[in-house]
């Protein structure tokens, strides 16, 4: 039941890391590479100083380190840029659809054993996906560009936790892997972003607030509870994420998803429920 808990807090997290940068992009007009750039330099800042508060060395020239920094700026970079045209809920369903895919793989190639049950449980939680984003579900046609860009935050995220499973230190390898990510982003935006006006301070707010709270901390208690989960269980527990940022997006903003996503969150719900809530 803690394991279940903490998951599930970790979910609501990424969940709301969809809300706020949709919130951020489409409500006040903050450019998306600027976000990003805010969102990892806040968080870089917040976990550099938990790290040292808590007497843990970072190591920056590990191989992993490369391969969780750039996994990380991906991410970030895609899941921004995507939430220029996608709601919330979409914008999630894609990003860890692709998860799912890049999680599984991960495990076969690993050789990690993944239980019928498991799998009956991906299977039963990918059709509540599927369901949701058919046609007949209001969601329409998604544009290419939106989709391609979470489609690569969805690899680059993919990577990230599967790279997480190793960590000795979830708090400094997560810091370390921010503190290196935030040079590409920040070059990127002074590159490519185009500000109108000077910064929006809601959206500044916004950036840091997904930066400290949702991304920095959620990701330190995710790389924390990847082992105990493995990467098929860890890849079942994200579809939960579409779920609850449609939720939140009905309550904030203004989404109002009818019985077809109700059915398709019972599908996925309960296909976690199969997955993750087993015995042993």
């Amino acid at each position: 039941m803690r394991l279940f808990l903490l998951t599930m807090l970790v979910m609501i997290a990424f969940a709301a890391n969809s809300v706020l940068n949709r919130m951020a992009i489409v409500g006040t007009g903050i450019d998306p590479l600027i976000f990003a750039a805010l969102r990892l330099g806040s968080g870089a800042l917040a976990l550099g100083l938990m790290a040292r508060q808590a007497g843990r060395g970072m190591a920056f020239a590990d191989r992993r380190r490369a391969v969780g920094a750039l996994a990380l700026l991906t991410y970030m970079i895609g899941f921004s840029l995507a939430y220029r045209a996608l709601d919330a809920g979409v914008g999630a369903l894609i990003l860890f659809g692709g998860v799912q895919v890049t999680m599984f793989a991960g495990a076969l190639w690993s050789g990690e054993v993944v239980p019928s049950r498991r799998w009956a449980g991906a299977v039963m939680a990918l059709s509540g996906l599927v369901w949701l984003l058919w046609p007949h579900s209001g969601v329409g046609l998604i544009g290419l560009w939106p989709a391609v860009s979470m489609a690569a935050a969805a690899a680059g995220w993919g990577i990230y936790s599967l790279a997480g499973r190793s960590e000795p230190d979830p708090l400094a390898a997560t810091a370390a892997n921010f503190i290196l990510a935030v040079p590409g982003a920040a070059l990127l935006a002074v590159l490519l972003a185009a500000p109108e006006g000077g910064l929006p301070v809601q959206g500044v707010m916004l950036a840091v607030l997904s930066g400290v709270v949702t991304s920095g901390a959620g990701y330190a208690l995710w790389y924390r509870i990847l082992p105990e989960l493995g990467a098929g269980r860890a890849a079942v527990a994200q579809l939960t994420v579409p779920v609850i940022a449609a939720l939140a997006g009905m309550g904030l903003l203004g989404e109002r998803p009818g019985m077809d996503f109700l059915l398709a969150a019972g599908l996925v719900l309960g296909g976690v429920g199969l997955s993750v809530l087993r015995k042993g």
